[in-house]
């Protein structure tokens, strides 16, 4: 696919970053796109490689040498096309998703491997912008109703499959607007929310009905529910937030990364907010947590204001080359460095903290920290242990722990005794994602816990077909990869 000798003659070419001093003084993203000439010639870089390995990199089995091709040969619409026909929101994987079809690229053996996740971008802003992705309402109506409970990617995936099949949807949300975390967790420099927005028109217009403001579990029960509608897809979040479980770390300043991002999205959106308003502003602010929630920290703490920002992680510093034991196209743990990374973080590696210390009246002063090595042994787990001798205090003003989370909320499983596993996740196997409820379904981090935006479509795709086949004895919806053309 592409250009025969593209991957020869093409080097990999990335959007530019505006500068970290123009881009910091706002929450809008900064990346500067790429012109046509040069995204076709990224496209012209995707081999003809026989076996694209790509397609199993990608959670969703996105059909990519095909739009690469299309966009080569400058085909926009036909790119658009092909990817939206196994994935419902390019516009969020294109900005959001960490790539890992990219790190399954054939190419990436030895060279940079096509950059595939920002042509996936710019597929589906020139559909939007041409005017190509437009409200397709089912020709034909069942009379079966369906819920589906909480509007992250996996219920809006679900929800829209399930509307093309021609089946009554209704997509509740407790918060004040859809996008879950999307929406309150992914601050604005990463997405802007109008990118949502535009999406949930679309979707709106094609038949769903959507009913904000509403806990399900609290506010309608889920034996109502079960009364009301002929299926449920639970499609909540895993937003049972880890701690540490340290002296001090209930002291004023010590917060979650999932208190601190949703209120500031809130505030960049205008929304009210619940609680004490919580700013980095003139603060020494410490991320705990080396992953993109962390990353997300950092970025608003610097657009907040803060004197300093530093990251601690535990884990060791990783290589910029994959490490040994983790060959393509196995996702590889490397070393990542992010745009808010580049904002001004310190980052520390192999470092566990110890205490929170505080003033008489609870405040956060500083912390103390230990430096750690992880002990190999055959066949066995490795063993974190602290260095001796090795203790420092850190001044700090504003921790956020940005620790991930260990499993999703009870309330609703609970009402229904759905079966759970030790990680509070609902009991559903990726063979027909059915709970031990009859009609009841599940899908997204509630089921396989904390996980990728790209998982999380294609767990809300999967469910779908399978409650399609439930409440009609078949289902014409595509699974994962099968592609549904006629469909931008």
């Amino acid at each position: 696919m592409g250009k025969i000798t593209g991957f020869l003659e093409f080097d990999r070419k990335d959007e530019a970053y505006a500068p970290v001093k123009e881009r910091i003084e706002n929450y809008k993203e900064f990346t500067k796109p790429l012109k046509e000439s040069e995204l076709k010639n990224q496209g012209a870089r995707c081999m003809d490689c026989g076996i694209p390995f790509c397609h199993s990199g990608c959670p969703l089995g996105n059909l990519i040498p095909d739009f690469n091709d299309a966009v080569y040969q400058g085909k926009w619409e036909k790119a658009a096309q092909i990817l939206h026909s196994t994935n419902n929101f390019p516009e969020f994987t294109g900005r959001l998703c960490p790539a890992p079809c990219e790190e399954a690229c054939v190419l990436g053996i030895n060279e940079p491997p096509v950059s595939i996740e920002n042509i996936e971008k710019n597929i589906a802003e020139t559909a939007f912008k041409n005017g190509w992705v437009k409200p397709e309402p089912p020709m034909n109506r069942t009379d079966k109703k369906v819920a589906v409970v909480g509007s992250g990617p996996a219920g809006l995936a679900a929800a829209q499959q399930l509307n093309r099949a021609g089946h009554t949807v209704t997509l509740f949300e407790r918060d004040e607007k859809l996008g879950g975390l999307l929406r309150y967790g992914i601050p604005d420099f990463k997405m802007e929310k109008n990118v949502i927005d535009r999406r949930l028109e679309v979707m709106e217009k094609e038949g769903i009905e959507f009913k904000t403001g509403v806990h399900v579990g609290v506010d309608i029960t889920a034996q109502e529910l079960q009364k009301e509608y002929d299926s449920i897809v639970l499609c909540g979040g895993a937003t049972v937030r880890r701690s540490l479980p340290i002296p001090g770390v209930d002291a004023k300043g010590v917060v979650q990364a999932m208190d601190f991002l949703p209120q500031n999205n809130r505030k960049v959106d205008g929304i009210p907010f619940k609680g004490e308003d919580i700013s980095a502003k003139g603060k020494k602010v410490i991320v705990i947590g080396g992953g993109d929630t962390g990353s997300d920290c950092i970025g608003t703490s610097i657009r907040q204001g803060a004197i300093s920002v530093t990251n601690f992680e535990i884990m060791p510093k990783g290589t910029t080359d994959r490490p040994e034991g983790q060959p393509w196209p196995f996702w590889p743990m490397r070393l990542r460095t992010s745009s808010s990374h580049k904002e001004g973080a310190d980052r520390v590696f192999s470092i566990s903290t110890k205490r929170f210390n505080t003033d008489d009246k609870g405040n956060l002063t500083s912390l103390v920290t230990v430096e750690v090595e992880w002990v190999k042994q055959p066949g066995q787990r490795p063993i974190l242990k602290e260095v001796e001798g090795t203790e420092k205090e850190w001044e700090c003003d504003l921790v956020l722990l940005a620790l991930g989370f260990t499993g999703s909320e009870t309330t609703v499983a609970d009402q229904l005794n759905l079966e759970m596993d030790p990680r509070t996740n609902i009991k559903a196997s990726a063979a027909d994602y059915k709970t031990n409820v009859p009609g009841v379904f599940v899908a997204g981090d509630q089921r396989r816990g904390q996980s990728l935006i790209v998982w999380a479509i294609s767990e809300g795709r999967q469910a779908a077909y399978y409650v399609d086949t439930y409440l009609m004895g078949k289902s014409d919806l595509p699974l994962k990869g099968e592609g549904d053309l006629p469909r931008v």
